[in-house]
């Protein structure tokens, strides 16, 4: 009989911006549970690795938890990995803050656990083949990867029982492959399968190519050892899942052991050199992809699997984490202002502020916000907050390091979001306001710098590969509610009727975007993705004048159009803010450039990103009267609304006036998302469409002013 050694990798992980109760139930639900089992089994050993933010909470309100691990890791049961300690996807972020985040963690175990870690976990398993230099810089000996990732070069399921070799510039790692199969099998397959599994890898070749004792690698989530759904039941409560793996690996020490991949990795040579091209773990490879391309994806592959052909799938992968940057414009723009941010901070002089700022940087940097699939990202309203808090903390910072702390206001040109365009960034003490001038001279960020809040943080609502499975189970009749039974093919929705809320919106929802309205639109037809449009001023390149005058800022955007048939338009609109003060005004001119009347039909619109907007918390006056800002519906004669939050914490809110009455068209912007637990909608932000009816003679101008003014929540 041959022997093999079985190494378990544990990942640990709640995002910055988690709620509180979520870190108390995954501690209660799937990591306490663990490390009970591993006292109760003290010859079974492996790995841990536990994020930043996870560690931090468990710091300040379980630390018994942390004595605990400190304990097995004494006994040399548990070894720690180390990582970049906000869990940053490395290859997304600078060179230099790879470098701060990893020697964060690596402070953190050694003074934690009087050990500093060898190998690292690598966020969603993204390698870019440049990382080896950062991670062997930062005293990283090992890191694991999907086998999937050593497949596409090649390589067998066979091949991947130890250690390869990697490097860049001479800067040597060593990569293990983690098994699909031991994935997938690891808790919901029977444990008897499992053990059979481990002993025919055993039996097929008592040692590996380099003549050593095969090692098999499993590394995932912890949270699916109690916390997803139906695993408490498996693990803990009536299967006892793990209870009964961990027996039968003592059963069969003659032949199966249990050990830290850092053991491993220090005792046994590599069985080769390999280099592997971008990649991250298969599923994520097919969220990356657009729409059309993630279906055909998925067919492709369940064609082949069902052929047998997997000499032909482990070449097939899909797209790249990048491509999340360039799907998704909210990614991109939070993403470019990181980097702006971390420019900006790297810039300060060394001390206690630039640490603070550094430790904000870091923490804005976090994966969660920057994808999207089954388990969340971009969508998730809460992450989305939490990532724009720190860095607008940390640009405060930064600026307070430059302009001191009296009031101060300025204007910059540059590219902000890496489109080859420039913007224009209005920035004061109070606020930071960025206009797109090459996208209808809109506002695509608004940073209210006494609350860390980004008050367009809102979502535009896209088109989701997995929408056309959703559509068709709803019109078969597959779907299932939670708490009743799944038959084979059924999909699980939070709602029966979820399907009917997708909407597709056919341009980004920013702030400040002008409209001229076709007759016909009305305010159902805008709210499932906008109505058609008369003008040609949505979306297109406006032009922009900058004035500096103390002590304020302001830029004047400005566009010659056309509305239907009619002669051209111009419309022209200033945006103005002070240092020193919470308020903004915006006056608007639209005139009549043409030799005939003109009936116009203007809007502009507003997308608000208010946290909690969906419950209780979400505010929305219309002239005093309190609605909620996931309520849809028509107002005529508003002269005034507000938006706000009374979240504790992060309460305020914002009030816009105009000195002329219009009609207000209000709906909540509601994507709607898979996850484990099934299909749901999820608030994203609320839409407000303010309109003014224009009739225009020859050469006539029509003008507007608003007044708009954030504030500590007032109610």
């Amino acid at each position: 009989m041959g022997r093999i050694t079985l190494s378990l990798v544990i990942h640990n992980h709640q995002p910055v911006g988690n709620f509180g109760h979520v870190f108390a139930l995954a501690v209660q639900q799937a990591y306490s549970p663990l490390l009970a089992a591993l006292e109760r089994h003290p010859r079974i050993r492996m790995a841990f690795h536990y994020t930043g933010p996870l560690l931090d909470w468990l710091s300040a309100h379980q630390p018994d938890h942390l004595q605990r691990l400190t304990a097995l890791v004494d006994r040399g049961q548990v070894e720690m990995l180390g990582g970049a300690y906000y869990e940053p996807i490395l290859t997304a972020i600078p060179d230099a803050d790879k470098a701060g985040q990893l020697h964060k963690t690596n402070r953190f175990l050694q003074q934690r656990f009087g050990r500093r870690p060898t190998g690292a976990w690598l966020a969603e398993r993204v390698w870019e083949p440049h990382l080896p230099k950062s991670l062997s810089e930062a005293g990283i000996r090992y890191t694991l990867l999907d086998d999937t990732h050593f497949k596409m070069v090649g390589l067998t399921d066979d091949d991947l029982f130890g250690a390869y070799v990697t490097e860049e510039q001479g800067h040597a790692l060593q990569v293990f492959g983690n098994s699909m199969y031991l994935r997938y099998a690891i808790p919901w397959h029977p444990v008897e399968e499992v053990i059979d599994w481990l002993r025919t890898q055993a039996d097929a070749a008592p040692e590996n190519s380099a003549g050593q004792a095969r090692v098999a690698v499993m590394g995932d989530d912890g949270e699916k050892f109690g916390l997803w759904p139906g695993t408490w039941d498996l693990c803990w409560e009536r299967e006892a899942w793990v209870e009964r793996f961990f027996t039968a690996l003592e059963a069969n020490s003659d032949w199966l052991d249990t050990r830290p991949l850092g053991e491993i990795a220090a005792g046994q040579p590599p069985l080769g050199r390999v280099y592997l091209p971008c990649a991250s773990y298969e599923e994520m490879m097919q969220w990356a992809l657009p729409p059309d391309d993630f279906a055909a994806l998925q067919r492709i592959r369940q064609q082949l699997a069902e052929q047998g052909r997997q000499d032909v799938l482990r070449f097939v992968k899909g797209g790249h984490w990048r491509s999340f940057i360039a799907r998704y414009d909210e990614v991109n723009q939070m993403h470019k202002k990181m980097l702006w941010v971390s420019r900006k901070v790297h810039a300060m002089a060394e001390g206690e502020k630039k640490t603070r700022a550094l430790d904000h940087l870091w923490s804005s940097q976090c994966n969660c916000g920057y994808w999207h699939g089954l388990f969340g990202g971009i969508y998730l309203f809460h992450i989305r907050v939490a990532n724009y808090a720190h860095l607008i903390a940390a640009e405060h910072l930064a600026d307070q390091a430059r302009f001191g702390a009296a009031p101060w206001a300025e204007v910059e040109q540059y590219d902000v979001d890496g489109d080859g365009q420039a913007e224009v960034v209005v920035n004061t003490d109070r606020h930071l306001l960025v206009c797109k001038p090459g996208y209808g001279g809109a506002l695509v960020e608004w940073d209210w710098r006494w609350q860390r809040y980004n008050l367009l943080n809102s979502m535009t609502r896209r088109r989701e590969g997995y929408h056309d499975e959703l559509l068709a189970a709803t019109a078969e009749g597959r779907l299932v509610l939670p708490g009743e039974k799944a038959p084979p093919a059924a999909i699980r929705v939070k709602e029966r009727d979820v399907a009917d809320y997708i909407a597709h919106d056919s341009y980004r929802r920013l702030a400040l975007l002008d409209h001229f309205l076709h007759p016909g639109t009305t305010c159902e037809s805008f709210s499932h993705g906008g109505g058609a449009e008369r003008g040609d001023f949505l979306a297109q390149p406006y032009g922009v004048r900058i004035d500096e005058q103390e002590p304020g800022a302001s830029l004047t955007l400005f566009r010659v159009g056309r509305v239907g048939a009619a002669g051209p338009v111009r419309l022209e609109k200033r945006l103005s803010a002070a240092a020193g003060s919470d308020e903004l005004t915006i006056d608007y001119q639209v005139t009549n450039a043409g030799a005939e009347p003109l009936s116009l039909r203007l809007g502009v619109e507003w997308n608000w990103g208010i946290v909690g907007g969906n419950s209780e918390y979400g505010v929305l006056r219309v002239d005093g009267e309190r609605l909620g800002l996931a309520a849809a519906g028509q107002r005529d004669g508003v002269s005034q609304l507000v938006v706000g939050s009374t979240l504790p914490d992060l309460a305020g809110e914002v009030s816009l006036h105009a000195d002329r009455p219009a009609t207000l068209w209000h709906f909540p912007l509601e994507a709607v998302t898979n996850s484990e637990a099934g299909y749901e909608r999820s608030y994203q932000g609320t839409c407000t469409l303010l309109i003014w009816q224009l009739d225009l003679p020859a050469g006539g101008t029509w003008a507007l002013a608003l007044r708009l003014a954030a504030r500590q929540y007032a109610e």
